[in-house]
């Protein structure tokens, strides 16, 4: 192997065991021996993307499909940042497009109309979305985990057939991911097989206990910090609903409390409600660790999202506090 593919190859393979610096060096690296390789260039936007760093990513994923137009996987990856978390769907759509016209094969094809799919679902396309589905190949295809976002896709058009087919398909072939069981949990449960979703649920929840953590995750003690930072930040009618409450950091949920139907990837859970009082309280709030990570891809979004999650479960608990406030009318009319 010459020195260029062993620098790429290495890079490729750090960021797989989440060594982004050690990843980012070999990119680096490479553009030393040749400052014209697309390779490179895309393998150094994969790098930053990771970092959180969405605009350096951009700008060396146009400059490898600037060194070559028809390199498919830069098109796709600059297209993954555009979606999420930039959120520009319409320039995401035409970058897919443009790959299109370069596919090959079907892992590749569906790899592209799944990125679109997801563009016109954060759109709030839903009607596109499904018509895209249609579009999709078949398979079978040589990745697993095609099989698992094609059923992912299908059950959030709500397709529970085709979902099924697909999910059935992902258990067979990738058996030890989280993400399929989760998914096809909640298909079972949409079907109303409560026993079966709860079996789903549990494995999820087992798989993820033992799944490697970011690698910008914080401390047991850190993490904390941010829960308790991010409660003094809520409006005084939320700070009020958790006054004097228990607050418990934990990984995950107990598979006893999943066996009582809570979702295995909750991220905030309320306990001893007290509704009938004014205003509402809890007595205890449990934040896990693990599913509040993976909403995000940095440690700088951490906080706000704590904000997120944890007035949105106060508002599904306490429908009250999402009320907006009627200001009281003037005397004077």
């Amino acid at each position: 192997m010459d020195q260029f593919s062993a620098h790429l190859d290495r890079g490729w393979d750090l960021i797989h065991r989440g060594d982004l610096q050690g990843a980012q060096r070999s990119a680096e690296k490479s553009l030393e021996i040749d400052a014209e390789s697309p390779e490179a260039y895309n393998l150094l936007g994969y790098v930053y993307a990771a970092q959180g760093d969405h605009e350096g990513a951009l700008e060396q994923y146009r400059q490898a499909i600037a060194l070559d137009d028809s390199f498919v996987e830069a098109m796709l990856n600059a297209a993954e940042v555009l979606i999420h978390p930039v959120h520009d769907f319409d320039a995401a759509i035409a970058l897919i497009d443009d790959a299109l016209e370069w596919t090959e094969g079907d892992d590749e094809v569906a790899d592209a109309l799944l990125l679109k799919f997801d563009a016109h679902m954060h759109q709030g396309n839903r009607e596109a979305a499904a018509s895209l589905l249609k579009t999709l190949p078949e398979g079978p295809f040589e990745s697993p985990r095609l099989d698992f976002l094609v059923g992912r896709a299908h059950f959030e058009v709500g397709e529970l057939e085709g979902a099924q087919r697909y999910l059935t398909r992902a258990v067979e072939r990738e058996g030890e991911s989280p993400d399929t069981h989760y998914y096809m949990g909640l298909l079972l449960d949409a079907k109303g097989e409560r026993d079966c979703a709860t079996v789903e649920f549990l494995r999820c929840r087992e798989l993820d206990s033992g799944a490697a953590r970011p690698h910008w995750a914080l401390g047991s003690g850190q993490f904390e910090r941010h829960v308790r930072r991010a409660v003094e930040r809520l409006d005084q009618a939320h700070r009020d609903a958790l006054d004097g409450a228990l607050v418990v950091v934990s990984d995950l949920p107990g598979a006893e409390v999943v066996a009582d139907g809570v979702d295995p990837r909750a991220s905030v859970l309320l306990d001893a409600l007290s509704e009938r009082e004014a205003p509402p309280r809890a007595g205890r709030v449990f934040v896990y660790q693990r599913n509040a990570e993976r909403m995000i891809d940095a440690p700088a979004k951490l906080e706000e999202e704590l904000v997120r999650l944890l007035q949105s479960e106060l508002e599904a608990t306490f429908p009250a506090l999402a009320a907006p406030i009627t200001p009281p009318e003037s005397e004077a009319t």
